[in-house]
């Protein structure tokens, strides 16, 4: 461990109170004077981080060179009746999306442990092909990048069959069509009750729709209840409903075909807007007056208060201590790939930890949210909000709200709905946190004298989701113990619906006609581990230099193959005799050990008994003999999932489990399809079906975890969800895969006796502080990615 000690460099907490008084009379004097500090380094002149030798971007996401390249190509061999997704109708052809095609993990590891040439770098090309004969979509992978000549039909290997094209995720451009539908020919038929309830404007456009799923009863169905709401401007228009609902069944594949197939107003089905303005005017419908103004600022995100003294904030008095590389993470312990996947979300690569790798990818896979509720567009709706597009509804993060002021933030680049690559600015953000809590730490009174400690500082990589109304805030948090926090946490505004009739029993009022209503929400989550799976030699690297690490000399040798085996364990209390006094009786606790061989032995169905501690484990053992292994801790208090006998269950059908553990299978690759919230009664992907009793000792495994919570929405919810308690995650931590704590040789340990000074540097590094702290942080100017106009 001696060779990974660097220089401590620690984060000051800086307190900004408006004045930056010092702390004395002579401070006061100075204050303000320019020059007064030298500017904090922004490269740290002496850090040491630790990669491995010719890595390569082979996680990295697609570049907007390659997509356009893969754009171009396309258009050329699918000929000229290829249109701009942008402006597509159900009826024309139109690429949907492009994204990278992830190697096989096979062919990376070969490059990346062995030196093999990399595999091709390949894209995958989603085609709605609505001008053919038999509408459907295509995926297509094509290849090889930066300059492609080939291109293959993949839809049968990767589905077992061509996909029908009702499965299809909705285009913008079929929303906008959906949107003009309703207002410029369905809502004109009701405009006495709409002038009436809702201050109507036929012109001006108050009011907006709001998009629900899924999209009918039955496989085939296309047709999308849609509510509508007061368009408040500079405030959330979720808060909003007006009490009128539309059923709009948009299969046809000529707009001008779609329909209004049912109406709901305030409490009551109507066949057709004709009908509802029929019995307004014949005095047969109680209508409830809806301020058009909602409830004025308290809907707002606007403080209604000066700004105050500026908040906290984190630096790094001798620059940072991670590099960030194109896609590549890389500090003093941890180098990982990050990236997006346009519809999946957040996802990391061949994390490694101090050079030896313990997972191949952690990776969303998706976000489910059930509703309840007594109208159409709350009672039935269930989002699976990868088929919309975690990563691409990523939003451009706020510097020093989303993440640290500090933080390093990189873009995004993606090709969705368009024939040409767009950017989302500081979608991601990179940043080491002091999280002001000890890791460890002993104070000794008693026989000897001293203080041991370590502050807990851990590296974050973080992106943000915004799926319409919901918010969610994804962390992968890399903790220097070895340690992996996956989280996420939901906030934005809550979805409401007209309160009317029992509504208290879907959740609680939040506004003088507005419901929030109660909703589930649930992650699921890819979980790769190789526990054992490899060390290479590292390399340290400094500022126009690199060398082979000693510690490598020290390193086993890599083991042959990534099998893992899965182990329960867990306690129970065993009575027995006092040994020292037969005649009485007491309770023992005892550790239960189980190693789990099937499938079905290792999943869990939520809400059942699981064991305390499960663990994925190599054939090696630390010093101590037990099996080197991760464990796989969830923090969660999810809602019941959907019951089985519900028709569309299958579609979310990793919602049965807390966690289970398969083999990993190229042809599994996710939990989920995109495909699945447009015909959830026949789903492309069924979760359940990779459970099917095949063993899991000795194999390269999975772990699939899913967390989540009930969230039934209370006035604290207004104007906004706070992430407080609203967040859940998992832990990846060791067990038993050191010989002891890893960071017992930790630089930024502090330790000091009673018989020593420890207000000196040689003795405590903090003592330094004054000196190592003295500059100011060289702060950015502020900056934010900017909005989309689709």
């Amino acid at each position: 461990m001696a060779f990974f000690l660097i220089l401590s460099l620690c984060s000051v907490l800086v307190i900004g109170t408006g004045e930056c008084r010092a702390g004395s009379e002579e401070g006061f004097e100075r204050e303000g004077k320019p020059g007064l500090f030298p500017h904090c380094p922004s490269i740290s002149p002496s850090a040491q981080l630790w990669t491995h030798p010719g890595q390569s971007q082979l996680f990295a996401d697609l570049s907007p060179e390659e997509l356009t390249a893969v754009m171009s190509f396309l258009i050329q061999q699918l000929g000229p009746d290829l249109v701009d997704a942008a402006q597509a109708r159900p009826s024309d052809n139109c690429v949907f999306s492009v994204e990278l095609q992830l190697p096989s993990k096979a062919a990376a590891l070969a490059h990346l442990d062995r030196g093999s040439p990399p595999p091709a770098r390949e894209a995958l090309a989603i085609v709605f092909f609505g001008g053919q004969p038999q509408p459907n979509v295509t995926e297509l992978v094509v290849g090889p990048l930066p300059h492609p000549s080939y291109m293959r039909d993949v839809t049968v290997e990767r589905h077992g069959g061509p996909l029908p094209y009702h499965r299809r995720p909705v285009l913008i451009r079929e929303y906008l069509d959906i949107d003009q539908m309703i207002f410029d020919r369905e809502l004109p038929q009701a405009a006495g009750l709409l002038h009436h309830c809702c201050f109507y404007k036929r012109q001006g456009r108050n009011l907006v729709t709001m998009n629900t799923a899924p999209r009918g009863v039955q496989s085939g169905d296309r047709a999308t209840w849609f509510g509508l709401y007061y368009n408040i401007s500079g405030a959330g228009f979720y808060l909003h409903p007006v009490g009128l609902e539309l059923l709009v069944d948009h299969k046809a594949l000529d707009p001008a075909r779609w329909t209004i197939r049912k109406v709901f107003f305030q409490g009551r089905y109507y066949k057709s807007l004709a009908q509802l303005e029929d019995e307004f005017e014949a005095g047969l419908v109680n209508v409830v007056l809806i301020p058009d103004n909602g409830t004025g600022a308290s809907w707002s995100l606007k403080s209604q208060v000066p700004p105050g003294p500026a908040p906290p904030l984190q630096f790094h008095p001798q620059g940072p201590r991670f590099s960030v590389q194109g896609s590549r993470v890389a500090s003093s312990l941890w180098t990982f790939s990050f990236g997006l996947g346009a519809f999946s979300g957040p996802r990391v690569f061949d994390i490694r930890f101090q050079g030896e790798r313990v997972a191949y990818e952690v990776s969303v896979q998706e976000a489910l949210t059930i509703y309840g509720g007594n109208s159409p567009s709350a009672l039935r709706s269930r989002y699976t909000d990868g088929s919309f597009g975690l990563g691409h509804f990523s939003s451009p993060l706020t510097r020093g709200v989303d993440c640290p002021y500090l933080a390093t933030y990189v873009d995004w680049h993606f090709l969705l709905e368009s024939q040409a690559p767009k950017t989302i600015r500081d979608a991601f953000c990179v940043f080491e946190q002091n999280q002001g809590l000890p890791l460890r730490r002993h104070h000794s009174d008693i026989h000897s004298h001293y203080f041991g400690g370590l502050t807990e500082t851990v590296l974050v990589v973080r992106s943000v989701s915004t799926m319409l109304n919901y918010d969610y805030v994804w962390d992968m948090v890399f903790h220097p113990t070895g340690a992996i926090e996956v989280k996420f946490h939901a906030t934005g505004y809550i979805s409401s619906t007209f309160l009317f009739g029992a509504a208290r029993n879907y959740g609680n009022q939040v506004g003088e006609h507005t419901l929030g209503t109660a909703h589930t929400h649930s992650a699921h989550f890819k979980v790769d581990l190789d526990v054992g799976g490899n060390r290479l030699p590292l390399t340290r690297w400094t500022q126009g230099s690199c060398m082979t690490s000693p510690f490598s000399l020290l390193l086993p040798p890599t083991p042959a193959g990534l099998e893992n085996w899965v182990w329960a364990e867990d306690m129970v209390f065993v009575p027995m005799p006092v040994p020292w006094s037969p005649e009485h009786q007491m309770q023992r606790l005892q550790v239960t050990r189980k190693l789990l061989e099937t499938e079905e032995q290792a999943a869990f169905p939520l809400g059942s008994a699981s064991p305390r501690y499960l663990y994925l484990a190599s054939n090696q053992s630390n010093r101590w003999g037990h099996p080197r292994g991760y464990r796989i801790q969830t923090l969660s208090f999810a809602g019941e999932p959907l019951p089985q006998n519900s028709s569309m269950e299958r579609a979310f059908s990793w919602g049965r489990y807390q966690l289970a553990v398969t083999q990993r299978k190229e042809e599994e690759p996710s939990s989920t399809s995109i495909y699945n919230l447009n015909d959830p009664w026949t789903p492309t992907v069924d979760f359940a079906d990779f459970i099917n009793n095949e063993t899991v000792a000795g194999q390269d495994l999975v772990a699939w975890v899913t967390a989540g919570f009930l969230h039934i929405p209370h006035a604290e919810d207004i104007p906004n969800t706070v992430t407080v308690g609203n967040g859940v995650g998992f832990f990846l931590r060791p067990y038993n895969f050191f010989d002891q704590d890893p960071t017992s040789d930790s630089a930024d340990s502090v330790y000091f006796r009673g018989d020593q000074d420890a207000g000196a540097c040689e003795v405590n590094p903090l003592a330094c502080l004054p000196k190592a702290a003295n500059c100011a942080p060289d702060l950015p100017a502020f900056s934010h990615g900017g909005f989309s106009h689709n």
